[in-house]
């Protein structure tokens, strides 16, 4: 039990109940719009603690929460058949990232991370809707990938350009919902593992990931919940603009 609780006892309270709070509200924004806990769990994070350590935290609530948002709607071995080229570069874009770069708690960490941020904010508001053709996927899948796994070992984000790439697919909504939860699930095993390999992922922090499992849980169902009464359009919208603020505090001021 101390590893769990280990990690909370060393920040103190006030950071603590951030935590929490983070987590409720990025499990709501998932339970919204079906994406965004490890986007806003790492924003919000940012702006008081290192990014490995906030990366840490997000280790288990975002896997199974994702695995849970995979498992849903029938499309999975299509899927799996169809992404499986990037999605192996992703795995190995974030290995070799990890290995390469890391996310590192100098001075440039939160600005790396913020700038990963504020591109997605504005390609979620204002970037052109693609559509790309089935004979381009052959090549532009693997490169979207490995861009993405170096993303997400430097920063934490493994948004982009794996959501751009995956909505230029033509994706029912159901085997959008289903894509999104396969690659984020790749990017955060990835991820855990070069933590790990960077001696940032031990018995503590993942004691302290696990805890976070129930807010973020409790977030998804209060967002679920929240979906049948909102506009997701304007709920997201607002979603993109709040990270944008978010994105650009951390890029200019760290």
């Amino acid at each position: 039990m101390d590893n769990f609780t280990a990690f909370y006892q060393t920040i103190g309270p006030a950071l603590s109940l951030l935590v929490v709070i983070t987590f409720l509200l990025a499990g709501a924004v998932k339970g919204v719009i079906g994406l965004g806990l490890p986007t806003i769990a790492m924003g919000l994070l940012g702006l008081a603690m290192p990014p490995a350590q906030a990366a840490a935290l997000l280790i288990v609530p975002s896997t199974l929460t994702n695995v849970w948002q995979l498992a849903t709607g029938g499309h999975l071995l299509a899927l799996l058949r169809r992404l499986g080229p990037m999605l192996g570069a992703i795995f190995v874009g974030t290995l070799a990232g990890s290995a390469w770069l890391g996310i590192s708690s100098g001075p440039w960490a939160a600005h790396g991370l913020g700038a990963a941020l504020l591109v997605y904010a504005v390609y979620g508001l204002i970037g052109p809707q693609l559509r790309l053709a089935t004979s381009r996927e052959g090549w532009l899948g693997p490169l979207c990938g490995l861009v993405t796994g170096l993303v997400t070992a430097a920063t934490g984000v493994f948004v982009m350009p794996a959501v751009p790439y995956l909505q230029s697919l033509g994706l029912s909504r159901d085997e959008m919902i289903q894509a999104l939860g396969l690659s984020f699930t790749v990017s955060t095993v990835a991820l855990a593992l070069g933590l790990a390999g960077q001696d940032a992922l031990g018995g503590e922090a993942l004691g302290a990931s696990l805890l976070m499992m129930a807010p973020a849980l409790l977030g998804m169902l209060a967002g679920q919940w929240l979906r049948q009464r909102i506009s997701a359009a304007v709920f997201k919208r607002c979603f993109f603009v709040g990270l944008a603020v978010l994105g650009g505090h951390l890029l200019l001021n760290g």
